[in-house]
């Protein structure tokens, strides 16, 4: 296991920056777009950015042949390249981004994304304290909270359910998907990490793991830490977007990263008014880890060091998170175990699929709209990792 960050990580990989002198716009908000495949007409897109009058475009380029860019950064100052030398993953790319922005707010989006309504000044001012308010709250961070979550289309017009609640039993770590429903609905993490993130919070959060290779299990200790940690993620209906392309699937499958994931999020206890690993847990976490004993006692130790200098950060454990978590009582027919076959997320698209039959839809809603639901965490197992080929 590497080494887990105490603050906020960057990757180690080399990269070039061109471009991004200018600033576009006074709003305090930015954006960093990632890129993925498929041909998207790049001028175009940026042109598009153009008008929703962010105060600088941070761009994340794939390593490869970049023919455009000089042109680009000429036609759009704004705009910051930021040219890997190797692939890093979604987590690197982010905090990457982040490290090269100074604005209050950032919006992540893709390449494959449209901003369907409203300007950048619109969507922070929504965001931002007001003096009032924030005299108030005493609140050293200007925005209202960790990450704001828009809602989100496919290319049929369907609103896709993209927030996520979390679902723990004895044998594994999961969570469901929601369609959003009301304004401020509450979200584990944001899916695709598609939002806007208050950037105070997220360097004091510590940013994404950059040790974790897998994007979903990378969302979900980002999810967990920031609910852990007090932090709040939250939907807005008041910003709108659509996927061009397909959605891209999430691979649940747990392996390796879901160890340093479990030991970071699950396996502390809060008590009083600080979190800390007990010793009792070793014993069940070398059973199922799939490890040697000296191995599993170095990530242990690992794990339960990490904890104790972050120990007066938390809030709550898992087990408080989870029993606690409020469900909405509408849109529910969309909340659908993520983890499917092999693990790998089911559903058209990449994700789960809304239910349509009433009688499902009754059933998720007794199981899960009203109330709380209780787990057994006394007894929550270390799923197997399963072996690589």
């Amino acid at each position: 296991m590497n080494t887990i960050p105490s603050i906020f990580s960057l990757p180690t990989s080399s990269y070039t920056v061109v471009g991004g002198a200018v600033q576009a716009a006074f709003t305090g908000l930015s954006a960093i777009l990632l890129n993925r495949g498929g041909r998207y007409p790049r001028r175009t897109l940026f042109q598009e950015l153009e008008k929703t009058k962010f105060d600088y475009i941070v761009s994340v380029e794939a390593p490869g042949e970049r023919y455009d860019v000089e042109e680009l950064s000429s036609r759009f100052p704004f705009v910051k390249f930021i040219l890997l030398k190797e692939v890093i993953n979604l987590g690197e790319q982010i905090n990457l981004a982040v490290s090269e922005l100074t604005s209050p707010l950032f919006f992540v989006l893709w390449n494959d994304l449209r901003i369907l309504n409203g300007e950048a000044a619109r969507m922070a001012e929504r965001l931002f304290y007001t003096r009032e308010e924030l005299s108030k709250t005493g609140d050293v961070s200007a925005g209202r909270r960790l990450c704001t979550i828009p809602v989100i289309q496919n290319a049929q017009f369907q609103i896709l359910p993209t927030l996520t609640a979390p679902d723990l039993d004895r044998q594994t770590v999961r969570n469901l998907f929601l369609t959003p429903s009301k304004e401020g609905t509450p979200s584990l993490y944001p899916f695709d990490g598609v939002g806007v993130y208050d950037r105070d919070r997220f360097v004091k959060l510590g940013g994404f793991d950059c040790g974790l290779s897998s994007t979903y299990w990378q969302l979900m200790d980002f999810g967990f830490r920031a609910h852990l940690w007090g932090e709040t993620i939250q939907s807005t209906r008041l910003i709108r977007l659509s996927y061009n392309g397909e959605v891209a699937p999430q691979d649940s499958t747990v392996d390796e990263d879901y160890r340093r994931f479990y030991l970071k999020n699950i396996a502390p206890v809060f008590n009083g008014d600080a979190s800390s690993i007990p010793l009792r847990r070793f014993p069940r976490y070398f059973f199922y880890s799939g490890e040697g004993p000296f191995q599993a006692w170095d990530n242990f130790s690992q794990g339960r060091r990490w904890v104790a200098e972050n120990k007066f950060r938390f809030r709550r454990d898992a087990r408080a998170l989870t029993d606690l978590w409020e469900y909405p009582e509408n849109g529910i027919a969309g909340a659908t175990e993520a983890a499917g076959e092999n693990g790998v997320t089911k559903g058209e698209n990449g994700i789960p699929k809304v239910q349509e039959d009433e009688k499902s839809a009754e059933a998720e809603r007794t199981n899960v709209g009203k109330g709380t639901r209780k787990f057994r965490f006394g007894n929550l197992l270390v799923p197997k990792v399963q072996e690589k080929p």
